[in-house]
């Protein structure tokens, strides 16, 4: 699973292409290449999706003590 930075990363990608008109992207070693611009959006919406599935992640912190008798 990316992590948070990554799935950002590639949405700015994804959407300086778009803004630019071009078609495909390259992320690392991966070229992805999109037939459509509603498979452009498609694949925004998955990525914005991800994000805020990852920012809404519970994290839990417990603190104990004890008088050490």
């Amino acid at each position: 699973m990316p992590t948070l930075t990554e799935l950002t990363e590639l949405r700015d990608g994804l959407l300086l292409a778009r803004a630019n008109g071009m078609r495909s992207v390259t992320h690392g070693k991966k070229r992805v290449e999109y037939k459509t611009d509603a498979e452009m959006a498609a694949a925004l919406g998955a990525l914005e999706r991800a994000i805020t599935a990852g920012q809404n992640q519970v994290r839990r912190i417990y603190i104990t003590a004890d008088k050490g008798v």
